[in-house]
């Protein structure tokens, strides 16, 4: 795709080396980082929207009628969830993705790279292409979109950079032209079709987790997911599980998955999640948390970025799941997916209000415990802590 040449820090023919971590209060992987470790703890690619959410909706719009919404917000959108909850958790993260050169564009980039301190690098501004956009209405728990967006221009071929290059931001053609890096990446399995990138990541030695969406075809065949061979992980929800595996129940379809992947994280909506460990022989159940749901945009990413960020601090595989549910039920109280995503301030506050709460049942007590050695008692902060802004730009004063 073509680029304008501005907002790329890398240089033409060399891997980005990493800045300061990310704005999360924790680092849960400081125990095990070392001098020859990659720059980046996550590498992602994908499609960045505009979200914007209304809440506070008693009903679906009705045909011929104006609905006004109590509550509305926007932000990042798309693969930018995904960027933004493994931000906050405290992992250095780098994103690849086109944005528009549009105010549209121009506030994603911002509130990513300024408000989350994500790894833009990799990404590129193409010109005259704009944003895609998402309208999300949500109402009983569920959430109803309107998308809109056209799939950006091809990238140029690659050309010499001149030598005066190195003095500026580098284009498009001057971006590494494979993935940097990283301990891990998440990809999204799109069925009858491969990702060169998820290849070149795992032969660098990237843990690659891969989740999976709905199959439009009606084939759920797994042949076709030709990039889970590459997967260390794998975690659809209840229904994507039992259609490709053929079994009947998702603890079944669970243990079927893990012959061709190492570990399956199958989600369960309101009755939690289901895991099993081929290596390890472990499995393990933790029921979701009971929380009054706002909004559940993002929730499936933030679930994911949980369970990245266990698995990459080395967690036994029931706090691993115990965790993802947890962030994913924190974020589905807020607004929005980037939005509403939670950082370690939100975590510690969420242990320390369960732990005061007179008759807490003592094996919700037990399964977090692990919690305790992770958030000091000065990290707890009032929920909610938004970093990204919830709106298209403030005009700045003079």
């Amino acid at each position: 795709m073509a680029s304008t040449g501005k907002r790329n820090g890398g240089r033409a023919g060399k891997e980005p080396v990493a800045g300061p971590p990310c704005p999360a209060q924790i680092d849960p992987l400081a125990a095990l980082r070392g001098p020859d470790d990659p720059a980046w703890d996550v590498y992602l690619t994908g499609t960045v929207f505009l979200d914007i959410v209304f809440t506070g909706l008693d009903c679906a719009p009705v045909r011929g009628t104006e609905t006004w919404a109590r509550g509305m917000g926007s932000s990042p959108g798309g693969v930018a969830n995904m960027a933004t909850a493994l931000a906050r958790l405290g992992l250095r993260t780098s994103l690849a993705a086109a944005f528009g050169d549009d105010h549209y564009g121009e506030y994603c980039w911002d509130a990513l790279e300024q408000g989350e301190g994500i790894d833009l690098s990799p990404s590129r501004t193409v010109p005259g292409w704009h944003s895609p956009v998402t309208v999300s209405m949500a109402y009983e728990g569920e959430r109803t979109m309107v998308s809109h967006g056209h799939e950006p221009p091809p990238e140029e071929p690659a050309r010499p950079a001149p030598a005066t290059a190195l003095k500026r931001r580098p284009s498009g053609a001057d971006l590494p032209a494979s993935p940097p890096r990283a301990r891990a990446a998440v990809a999204s399995l799109t069925p009858g079709r491969s990702a060169p990138w998820i290849a070149q990541a795992a032969r660098k030695g990237t843990r690659i987790f891969g989740d999976v969406g709905w199959d439009d075809t009606g084939a759920w065949d797994l042949a076709g997911l030709h990039d889970l061979r590459y997967c260390e992980a794998f975690l659809p929800n209840a229904g994507e599980a039992m259609r490709y595996s053929g079994t009947d129940t998702p603890r079944a379809a669970a243990h079927a998955l893990t012959e061709h992947v190492p570990v399956v994280v199958v989600t369960l909506g309101a009755e939690g999640a289901y895991a099993v460990d081929r290596r390890t022989g472990e499995t393990a159940s933790v029921p979701a948390i009971e929380v009054e749901a706002l909004d559940p945009t993002g929730a499936g990413d933030v679930f994911v970025a949980g369970f990245v960020t266990g698995s990459l601090a080395g967690w036994p595989l029931a706090d691993r799941l115990a965790f993802a549910g947890l962030t994913a039920a924190l974020s589905v109280q807020e607004f929005g997916g980037s939005l509403s995503a939670p950082g370690w301030a939100e975590i510690a506050g969420w242990w320390r209000r369960v732990q005061s709460v007179e008759g807490q049942e003592p094996s919700a007590l037990r399964r977090y415990r692990f919690l305790t050695g992770l958030v000091p008692e000065e990290a707890a902060r009032p929920w909610p802590l938004r970093r990204a802004v919830p709106t298209i730009g403030f005009r700045r004063s003079a």
